[in-house]
């Protein structure tokens, strides 16, 4: 009997439309804290090297740049620099805290908000940006009307540099250094009084 009664409830499932099981409670988080996460394409994300024989030592992560407008920083590093969102955080619809990498190669940036009333400014932090077209990818930013504080040039220790801010007033160097990039630095003048 028991089996005959197993088999009659199994037919009748499945013959019967089948019903989603209740889902579990969620923990409630405010509605007007929300989270956008845009992955970038898939041809621009590199997998990060592995560490080896690095445990314990110190690695750099990324640089964090307050602003007063979050939502404007992240339109100029997109938009201008060609960064990819990774991360667009929101509070009451506002972009608050923004993660983004690199067109190329695995380097993040973060844009947080500042506090009400908080300084923005960065004196004495520049942030550098190497791309080895530096003549080319300034001349398409000039042509869209972008104001250059320096256009690209060769430095005295041998980089090419170009300097501009972003709309906050952040220092930003787009550069292009070559085999120089890893050497030891030594100025034109340095050079020549080492010659005399």
């Amino acid at each position: 009997m028991k089996k005959a009664a197993k088999k009659t409830v199994g037919a009748r499932n499945r013959s019967a439309p089948k019903k989603r099981a209740a889902a579990k409670p969620v923990r409630a988080t405010p509605k007007k804290i929300s989270a956008r996460v845009k992955k970038p394409r898939s041809s621009t994300v590199q997998k990060a090297a592995k560490p080896s024989g690095t445990s314990g030592k110190l690695s750099f992560n990324h640089a964090m740049i307050y602003l007063r407008d979050v939502q404007g920083g992240i339109a100029f590093y997109r938009d201008w620099l060609g960064f990819h969102v990774i991360e667009d955080f929101r509070h009451e619809g506002k972009s608050v805290y923004a993660r983004l990498l690199a067109p190329a190669g695995d380097g993040t940036i973060a844009l947080h908000q500042a506090a009400p009333g908080g300084s923005v400014a960065s004196d004495g932090v520049r942030l550098y940006f190497e791309v080895p077209d530096l003549d080319g990818f300034c001349q398409k930013m000039r042509k869209k009307g972008f104001y250059f504080t320096q256009q690209p040039q060769v430095m005295p220790w041998g980089w090419r540099h170009a300097y501009l801010n972003d709309p906050e007033g952040h220092e930003i160097s787009l550069y292009w250094a070559g085999d120089l990039r890893m050497k030891k630095t030594v100025t034109k003048s340095a050079e020549q009084s080492g010659n005399q």
